[in-house]
């Protein structure tokens, strides 16, 4: 490490030795309150080691990175750089002692070293070490004295004192004069430490053997290597003065409130010449102007009344000691200290500065959670200095003290962010001064959100209706629930719980959109089976891990009119004939029967009417609209039909109605048999005319059909017959007679079976008449002349003529018989 000297230095290689083992700094460690303090020589370079911050605190390196350790300094220059990869502090400003501290001893600054994650805060403390880089000197460059030959052995003359920035033995230690008979040099210490010279006359001036002395006066400071200034003296011999100036205190004291304005009386020192005349008049000068106190104080040269001249801060000094000499015409003179002491104004608001601030804070924060630190500084002293902070008494935070001008604010309650989801605290640092300062600062702080609501849905229970015979997907109705946290976890998806519908799965009857809400239905819903849907819907969230409620819906199945009523009496049966029987007796009112029908329908629909659509003798029944009770309207005569028929229609009272028919046959007679004769002729008429139609059309489509197949079938074979017989005709192959296998030779005439017996069917009714066709037993007789030697298409062609049915060689034959 190399170091800057202003004055002159000196090579010698045992010295360097010794200032190179000065500079190895010696850090010791304060653990207590979690601070440490190091000890370092001014002037050291950039990047140079300070210490171990990690080994000292305890921490390892992957704290000081998941921590973001960094330094805290306020509004100070940065003097020190943190390397979290290392865990040590290195120089990063070249620092130099007398210009952060001057006088004051021992100089040190301090910063914290703040880490996150938990919240840790350690202050640093670092202590610069003077070295000897300032050399003394004095600000002039002569000193020019006048003084009498008959100044008396003993006269004291103040010199001009010399400054030296350093501090400790690095500072001025002594003064020195160069060697001459007639004056030594004495010197006094001040309460500051600064070093004051006195020239003391040991032997009696001879203006006429000296009238002019040279001398030189050498300050000399107590560093390694010792550095020193000088300053001519020159003396002129005046002639006899008896009598020097003479202070009537030695001391003077006086105090000054800081930022005085410029000419504010302070004190009035004076001194007295027992000479008169010119030797008698007392002429007053600030003998010392160490650290610029000539711009401060000024004093009046005839009055001695010293005054204010420049800005005086008491953060700064806050104690001045000024030399005052009184010297007569005759060059003999005297000097007296001033002790001035600046009273601290309360000028300095305090200083807020948030040095780590954590935002957003999660809703399940426990109590007392440290959300902010924060530094507060007042550079006045004393009560001026002192600080209280404060918050809001409403917010629910509470403020406390950690380190020295360190503050944390921490919760008092357990957040809710659905209550508040963020708070802007206003933080005011007030000092006791009179009147106060104070400053304050605001933070926003931001509640994150946390799972901690499960959704509610806006109704206990919901209720909806839907029509039967509806489309399968068609939406049925809404449910919605909401959630008050935020984010995915406020996100709400649907769901239907496993539950059982009529032995099956809910699913299997509706569905809902897990986004919307919106139940759907499933299938066609069918109120004769289902008459209501009891359903459970869960909302569920979407946060880790999901919360969920549940809500009853219950579908009622609206009914439609979608069954006609179904009549249970009289039964209908196609096979045999039910007659109410009505005697000839019978009176007005008669109840004949009772036409009993039921509607599976509910409701209106279910609503079943009764009318008389059709009847033998419209003025002889009538039907109870609401009943179905068929009663004779009129008495019955000999005239009326033994067989009456009745229809009555069952209608519905839905949109559109529905009905259904009943046939009621009455038969009007005394007696059993005369009923049955009647009615055995009715039976038969019955069935005819609702078979007639049916077979009539039946019989037109099959006749239809065989007359068209036969048609093309027919055209096809002649087409084919005429191609084969133009081939057979162009050729000269011998002719083979082919014999079918049931071909036989009789008479010279071939014969070929085929009979065809058919079964005629008669009854008393020729209406019921039928006929049956047998197997085939008939035969065609085919003649041929065996000594024919035509040729195959001579044959085909016979053959074709024999198949015509026209031909009069083919011959059937039909059994008949009766049954």
């Amino acid at each position: 490490m190399a170091l800057r000297h202003n004055g002159w230095q000196r090579g010698c290689s045992c010295w360097n030795k010794i200032w190179i083992a000065f500079l190895y700094f010696v850090i010791f460690l304060n653990v207590s309150s979690c601070q440490i303090r190091y000890s370092i020589p001014e002037e050291m370079k950039k990047g140079s080691l300070i210490g171990n911050v990690a080994h000292d605190l305890g921490l390892d390196l992957k704290r000081l990175r998941s921590g973001r350790a960094r330094i805290l300094t306020g509004e100070s220059p940065q003097y020190a750089d943190l390397k979290t990869d290392k865990g040590i502090l290195v120089v990063n400003e070249r620092m130099d002692r007398e210009q952060l501290c001057g006088d004051v001893t021992p100089c040190s600054f301090s910063f914290e070293i703040i880490l996150e994650n938990p919240i840790e805060l350690h202050r640093v403390i670092i202590e610069i070490l003077d070295i000897n880089d300032h050399t003394p000197f004095f600000k002039s460059i002569n000193i020019h004295l006048e003084i009498s030959e008959s100044a008396i052995v003993g006269s004291r003359f103040n010199l001009e004192s010399a400054d030296d920035p350093d501090v400790g033995t690095n500072s001025l230690q002594n003064y020195m004069l160069t060697t001459n008979e007639n004056f030594l040099i004495k010197q006094h210490s001040n309460a500051d430490g600064s070093k004051l010279a006195e020239m003391i006359l040991q032997k009696p001036l001879d203006r006429e053997l000296n009238p002019r002395l040279s001398l030189q006066l050498i300050a000399v400071d107590g560093g390694t290597p010792q550095r020193s200034g000088t300053v001519n003296i020159d003396i002129t011999v005046l002639d006899a003065n008896d009598n020097a100036p003479v202070f009537n205190q030695s001391v003077y004291g006086a105090k000054v409130t800081e930022n005085a304005p410029i000419g504010t009386y302070v004190t009035t020192v004076n001194a007295s010449d027992a000479d008169a005349g010119s030797y008698g008049s007392v002429t007053y000068y600030i003998a010392n102007l160490k650290g610029g106190l000539g711009d401060l104080f000024k004093i009046d040269s005839v009055s001695g009344k010293l005054t204010v001249n420049g800005k005086i801060d008491f953060e700064k000094d806050r104690k001045y000691e000024i030399r005052v000499g009184a010297k007569d015409q005759g060059g003999l003179d005297d000097g007296c200290k001033v002790i001035i002491e600046v009273i601290d104004v309360n000028d300095n608001a305090p200083v807020i500065n948030v040095m780590s601030f954590s935002s957003p804070v999660s809703e399940d924060a426990r109590t007392g959670t440290t959300v902010a630190v924060i530094n507060v500084k007042d550079s006045d002293s004393e009560r001026n200095g002192r600080i209280t902070c404060s918050i809001d008494s409403n917010l629910p935070f509470k403020i406390q003290s950690s380190l020295t001008n360190y503050y944390n604010l921490l919760s008092d309650v357990v957040f809710d962010r659905e209550t508040t989801s963020e708070y802007n605290i206003t933080i005011t640092a007030t000092d006791s001064g009179s009147p106060p300062l104070s400053s304050a600062t605001t933070l926003r702080l931001v509640i994150s959100d946390v799972n901690d609501n499960a959704p509610i849905f806006t109704k206990k229970s919901y209720s909806a209706h839907v029509v039967e015979n509806n489309e399968p997907g068609v939406s049925i109705f809404t449910v919605s629930a909401r959630d008050v946290d935020s984010n995915q976890n406020a996100r709400v998806s649907y769901l239907l719980e496993d539950t059982q519908v009529s032995g099956s799965p809910a699913s299997t009857h509706v569905s809902i959109n897990s986004e919307t809400g919106v139940l759907y239905a499933a299938r066609c819903f069918d109120y004769e089976q289902i008459k209501a849907l009891q359903l459970v819907v869960k909302a569920q969230d979407g946060g880790s891990p999901p919360l969920s409620s549940n809500v009853s819906v219950e579908i009622l199945i609206q009914d439609q009119n979608d069954n006609a009523p179904q009549v249970l009496f009289p039964v209908q049966t196609g096979g045999s004939l039910v007659a109410e029987m009505v005697p000839r007796s019978a009176d007005v009112g008669y109840l004949v029967t009772k036409v009993v029908a039921v509607d599976v329908d509910s409701g209106q629909n279910a609503w079943l009417s009764y009318k008389l659509q059709k009847a033998t003798d419209r003025a002889l029944f009538e039907v109870g609209l609401q009943n179905g009770e068929i009663r004779t309207i009129r008495q019955v005569t000999d005239k009326d039909a033994v067989k009456q028929r009745l229809t009555v229609i069952v209608e519905d009272n839905g949109q559109p109605s529905r009905s259904a028919t009943v046939i009621v046959n009455v038969a009007v007679a005394d007696s059993f048999p005369e009923v049955l004769s009647e009615f055995t002729d009715f039976t038969h008429d019955k069935e005819y005319n609702d078979n007639l139609t049916f077979y009539l059309v039946l019989a037109l489509a099959v006749v239809s059909f065989l007359f068209i197949t036969c048609l093309v079938v027919i055209i096809s074979v002649k087409i084919y017959r005429w191609r084969q017989s133009r081939i057979l005709y162009h050729s000269n192959l011998p002719v083979i007679p082919y014999y079918p296998p049931r071909y036989s030779d009789t008479l010279g005439s071939g014969t070929l079976q085929h009979v065809y017996n058919y079964e005629v069917c008669r009854t008393t009714d020729s209406r019921k008449s039928d006929c049956k066709f047998g197997n085939a037993g008939s035969q065609n007789v085919l003649i041929m002349d065996p000594s024919s030697t035509g040729t195959m298409q001579r044959i085909q062609s016979e053959k074709s003529i024999l198949d015509e049915p026209d031909s009069p060689l083919e011959v059937s034959s039909v059994k008949c018989g009766c049954a």
